[in-house]
């Protein structure tokens, strides 16, 4: 039997079994921290695009509400009585007087609506967060050789249909958001 020595290379062993250099080091720090970096932004960004869309679909379902509960209501009234550039009063029904009230300071939008026979009056807020509204009104017969037009008018009781244009926003992360655009709607009364 043989024996034979046998010997291992220290330097080899030596580098096969070192840590990590300094520069090493620093290099995969950096990139960690591009890759970091990069995941926040990343999530800020989402982070704030979905609050953005919430607050769109939130301030859009209250501007569509409004709007059926106005609709639903001027095309039943028998007429307007009273038309102002932030308050719009129509005849409802015998005895019953509705009106629309816009307050700038509160930036809100409210419903009245007053029985004088039964003396009981129900008051609903339509719209919070409102910048702007603006109320027209047209009468009744449309003008020749245009689509869908029709003249203004100054006086309640010619008006046969009404205008609504309003913008809502709301502070979200620091900035106001609007609403995709400007709603509005023209309004016929049925009844007139």
């Amino acid at each position: 039997m043989d024996f034979k020595t046998t010997s291992t290379n220290r330097i080899a062993c030596k580098a096969q079994s070192r840590g990590v250099t300094f520069i090493e080091f620093m290099v995969a720090s950096a990139l960690s921290s591009i890759v970091l970096l990069a995941l926040g932004s990343l999530s800020y960004y989402s982070a704030r695009t979905f609050a953005s869309i919430a607050n769109y679909t939130d301030l859009d379902n209250k501007s569509r509400g409004a709007l059926d509960v106005m609709t639903k209501d001027i095309r039943q009234c028998e007429g307007l009585t009273n038309a102002s550039a932030n308050k719009l009063e129509f005849n409802y029904a015998p005895n019953v007087l509705l009106s629309y009230l816009y307050d700038s300071s509160l930036k809100t939008l409210t419903r009245k609506l007053a029985n004088s026979a039964t003396g009981v009056t129900t008051t609903k807020v339509l719209l919070t967060e409102c910048d702007f509204l603006e109320f027209a009104i047209f009468k009744r017969n449309p003008l020749g050789g245009t689509y869908d037009q029709y003249p203004t008018t100054v006086e309640a009781t010619n008006c046969k249909l009404v205008q609504l244009n309003w913008v809502c926003s709301r502070q979200l992360l620091g900035m106001r958001a609007h609403t995709e655009s400007v709603q509005s709607a023209k309004i016929v009364i049925r009844r007139q």
